[in-house]
């Protein structure tokens, strides 16, 4: 419409004609880019992504996309109703773990991994049924409840993804409050003190707070308080005093008086830092009873039970194979003592923890290069090919392609004394080969796990050394910081600019660790001409990036933030920051006595016990097996079958009643007893390492995987030694206790 003076569109008109087509635009963004998570509480109904959110949650944390591609490829074949107990459960977890999943999706993906199971296992049976005759009803058991077990493993992998963010997140809570605290301290505005500590913190807390902001732009809440309150309540049943800080927080903004202001917001750093310290201490106390019964249920009853298994195996006649024992042992008991750490980890309070920056470190492409597996691989292969000897003279036709013969007495090659069986123990019965059994066999087969072991442990000490230096370096910086940074504040508090107070501080703390990380920032500002941002934080030259602490993050972050505002405020923060320090420190120190009685036994048990305990049995089984194989030699040569058999042995049936029931051809062979339980040892330092390294310092896969690759190490080679000596000790005494029936 035009108009009828001036020719000119009317205000009404221009309002009329964009008004629609903005309204039209804004429709489509909210119906199209803005879709982030709706949830309802159960992880149902509206749970949708838009592409940019998509992009944004990935970047973040990129490793939780696997699980989804399966969720939805394989949850989505039907729906399946669940309960509402589970839905909550399930939905709550999907939510914190920021899952593109529904709770239908999760639950039919274990409902699939079960029915595959199932199905390919009867599958495999019938297939063998058919191509051989047999059919063994134990196999059947163990895929039944395999596939029971997965059930509930993939069911519950929504619940462990959501562990591992709050672990990983709760490491980052104190810091949060203290980025919070700080900047509130001389601009008191809720909303940007949460903008800048997600700005400044790692993910994935950052995201968390990213998000808080990110609901209120898709018009899922009103306000910045309301976004947070909600944020908060997925805390509630796990650290009630992140709640309480943030509420003291914001109840600052009422306080009449800077004085007050200034004091609530202080006593919020102080409620997190109790409230952690109070939970860590009561966890100490209540995780010690479970590690202990995890170690007797999973590493002590499992290898005792070992013992009995070649006499359990003769006596009953062979049903029990070697792959049943391997299906047990590395399979079944692994997974089992998985999911028990896995409850005590999940039961580990927030809030404190390691956190690190080693992703930003120069040295990081070296801990992610596959390069140390290949150096490790190929230096331990002539090792593992050496354990496999028993192996391929067994199962293989080497030894005839060589013209050598399947196994050769002990007399034959001048060992008479040791009796009269085969040094690898491998027999021709009517069915065709059996063993190995022999003392060689057992001997060689320790170079087996061995050799796993010590790859695992050389690639990882490849892949840490360098780091763990670093680490080691900020550690020892982290002790002295606190006094650095008073100076740092007194000289900023005098009115010297942040540029030139490093210099000064650097002078003065020439002979501490603390002099490197000052004399960099110091050389970055004055040779290469960096701005204090750059010289602390640039990607390739910041002296941050050199001592990947979280603590001097932090404290550097706030500083730099804080000049902004003035040198006077710049001076306070570092005061404050100072105090926290102290705190923190006392905090860790006496946190670190109470976890290291706990640490320290499981390490010992795992590093000690376990190994010297496998060792003894390996040395006793190989014992056994000697005993039965020369009794079986003496009765097939005719040796001491006269009087025995027919006096002293005559009421049960003789000798060969005897050897009838413990036949050494239906026993399990040594070889794999020992391969098995050497795996099995492998297992159990990777899984109790992780957890020990979880329980004192949260998630921190630098310190795992370097501790694991020491662990291996330690605990294989007191194996290998143990076991070899209870092998040959043992052996030699069965040997010559039976030198006198020949």
């Amino acid at each position: 419409m035009v108009n009828n003076f001036s020719g000119k569109p009317s205000t009404d008109d221009i309002i009329k004609e964009y008004g629609a087509k903005i309204e039209k635009e804004m429709k489509g963004f909210n119906s199209v880019n803005t879709g982030a998570v709706i949830s309802n509480g159960s992880g149902e109904g509206q749970q949708k992504f838009s592409q940019s959110y998509e992009r944004f949650r990935q970047s973040m944390m990129p490793s939780f996309t696997r699980y989804e591609k399966w969720a939805k490829a394989l949850g989505g074949i039907f729906t399946m109703k669940v309960g509402e107990k589970d839905t909550k459960k399930i939905g709550r977890a999907i939510e914190i773990a920021h899952l593109n999943v529904t709770v239908s999706e999760a639950v039919v993906f274990a409902a699939v991994a079960l029915l595959l199971t199932l199905f390919g296992g009867v599958l495999l049976l019938a297939g063998v049924w058919f191509l051989t005759g047999a059919f063994s009803v134990m196999v059947l058991v163990l895929v039944f409840f395999l596939g029971i077990f997965l059930f509930y493993y993939v069911s519950g992998i929504p619940a462990r993804l959501a562990m591992i963010w709050r672990l990983k997140a709760s490491a980052q809570m104190v810091p949060a409050i203290l980025y919070i605290v700080i900047y509130m301290k001389h601009t008191s505005n809720f909303e940007k003190a949460i903008a800048f500590a997600a700005e400044h913190l790692d993910e994935p807390l950052s995201l968390d707070f990213k998000k808080i902001f990110w609901d209120v732009e898709v018009g899922r809440f009103s306000t910045i308080k309301d976004s947070v309150d909600s944020y908060l309540e997925t805390w509630r049943d796990y650290s009630m005093e992140f709640i309480e800080a943030f509420h003291l927080v914001e109840s600052s903004l009422y306080e009449p008086s800077e004085d007050r202001r200034v004091a609530t917001l202080e006593k919020a750093l102080q409620v997190i830092l109790d409230g952690v310290y109070d939970k860590m201490l009561k966890y100490t106390h209540d995780v010690k009873s479970p590690l202990t019964n995890l170690y007797m249920l999973g590493i002590v009853l499992p290898t005792l039970g070992l013992a009995i298994l070649p006499l359990a195996s003769t006596m009953l006649q062979g049903a029990i194979k070697w792959w049943h024992v391997l299906i047990l042992f590395n399979l079944v008991i692994p997974f089992a003592v998985f999911f028990l750490t896995q409850k005590v980890m999940m039961q580990r309070p927030g809030g404190y923890g390691e956190t690190s920056l080693i992703e930003r470190n120069p040295l990081y492409p070296q801990y992610v290069s596959k390069k140390p597996y290949l150096i490790a691989s190929l230096m331990m292969f002539p090792m593992f090919v050496v354990g496999l000897i028993p192996f391929l003279w067994r199962y293989t036709d080497l030894p005839l392609w060589l013209n050598l013969q399947r196994d050769y007495s002990w007399s034959a090659i001048g060992l008479g004394f040791l009796g009269n069986g085969g040094i690898f123990g491998i027999m021709q019965t009517s069915s065709g080969l059996v063993g190995p059994f022999g003392a060689l066999s057992l001997v060689l087969s320790l170079f087996v796990p061995l050799s796993v072991a010590l790859m695992f442990s050389m690639a990882y000490n490849m892949k840490t050394k360098e780091l763990i230096k670093e680490r080691e370096k900020y550690k020892q910086l982290e002790q002295e910081f606190n006094s650095s940074l008073f100076q740092l504040g007194n000289r900023i508090g005098d009115g010297i600019p942040a540029e030139i107070a490093f210099a000064r501080v650097s002078d003065s703390t020439k002979g501490t660790a603390t002099e490197g990380f000052f004399r960099l920032v110091n050389e970055n500002i004055q040779q290469l001409g960096m701005s204090l941002d750059r010289a602390l934080f640039d990607k390739r030259r910041g002296a941050v990036i050199f001592y990947p602490s979280s603590l001097v993050a932090t404290s550097m972050k706030i500083l730099v933030e804080s000049v902004k505002k003035g040198l006077k405020v710049a001076a306070r923060s570092l005061m404050s920051i100072s105090d926290y320090v102290k705190n923190i420190k006392k905090i860790n120190d006496r946190l670190n006595d109470l976890l290291a009685d706990i640490v320290s036994d499981m390490k010992s048990n795992m590093t000690f016990l376990a190994p010297l305990l496998a060792g003894i049995i390996i040395g006793l089984a190989g014992m056994i097996t000697t005993i039965l194989g020369s009794l079986s030699a003496l009765f097939e040569s005719g040796l001491g079958g006269g009087d025995i058999s027919g006096s002293a042995l005559g009421g049960a049936g003789g000798l060969q009643g005897i050897m009838s029931i413990f036949d050494i051809t239906k026993m399990i062979p040594t070889y794999w007893l020992q391969v098995i339980i050497g795996i099995y040892l492998i297992e159990i330092v990777f899984i109790l390492t992780g957890t020990l390294v979880t329980i004192k310092s949260g998630r921190d896969n630098l310190q795992e995987t370097s501790e694991i690759g020491k662990n291996l190490k330690t605990s294989m080679i007191l194996y290998f030694i143990v076991a070899l000596g209870s092998i040959v000790g043992l052996s030699l005494i069965g040997a010559i206790a039976l030198a006198g029936l020949g």
